[in-house]
């Protein structure tokens, strides 16, 4: 089984042409949708509900917004709960189309190969930014640097959603800690990487083009805020 596992906040506009991405994606697997939503105000679920109708599909709805780290933990947590095989796969993504479906295939394939977490990254070479601001890269650059030196990590991209995980990997991040993700923002991404490292997983990363373009709507992420939690994780890890 391949789940995907995907955070949505007011993505209303950007499902339809995610589910014709991931539906039509990964011919001959057989693929479970779970969606985690944080509050939406908007018809995010109902359109959900609309274009997965006849698919494997589970919405787990919050009671509280509490950011995507919170809701990636809610997702693992379902879906280790249900997951009967080792040679399941999560395939984790954004929610606004910004995660090249054109990589996944090969993301899937190596993840086979031995690997327990491959992640997409625009560092790595061949990837890069495409219609992406400047801030938005000047953030994301700086955030890496200080993450890798503090933490002595040779990995390049390290707070993207876009990876995939074994049930395996995720099972023994959970036995070591009260959770598999505590941080509630976009931090959390890094923090269940750094708890894979500690695991000694196998890591590798597939090179991906961000092109912010096909996103409706505005980013989430608020820079200025994400950038605090960065350095508060920092200081609380160190």
């Amino acid at each position: 089984m391949i789940y995907f596992l995907i955070p949505v906040f007011n993505e209303a506009e950007n499902i339809a042409l995610l589910a014709e991405n991931i539906i039509t994606c990964l011919p001959g697997e057989n693929k479970h949708y779970v969606f985690v939503d944080d509050c939406s105000t908007d018809d995010t679920v109902s359109v959900i509900n609309k274009h997965f109708a006849s698919q494997q599909l589970q919405i787990i709805t919050k009671q509280i917004n509490a950011g995507p780290g919170d809701s990636f933990n809610q997702g693992f947590d379902w879906i280790l709960a249900h997951s009967t095989s080792e040679d399941d796969r999560i395939v984790t993504m954004e929610g606004d189309n910004t995660s090249d479906i054109k990589i996944l295939y090969n993301m899937i394939s190596i993840s086979r190969l031995g690997y327990n977490l491959v992640l997409a990254s625009v560092y790595a070479q061949g990837g890069g930014f495409d219609k992406t601001s400047f801030i938005r890269k000047l953030t994301s650059m700086v955030a890496n640097l200080l993450i890798r030196f503090v933490f002595d990590i040779k990995i390049l991209t390290l707070s993207s959603f876009y990876r995939v995980y074994t049930p395996e990997l995720l099972r023994k991040i959970k036995a070591a800690n009260p959770a598999i993700i505590e941080e509630k923002g976009f931090i959390s991404m890094v923090e269940v990487l750094v708890k894979a490292i500690h695991e000694k997983a196998r890591i590798i990363e597939v090179p991906m083009m961000l092109d912010s373009s096909v996103r409706k709507g505005k980013s989430k992420m608020k820079i200025v805020s994400n950038m605090f939690r960065y350095i508060h994780f920092l200081i609380k890890s160190k």
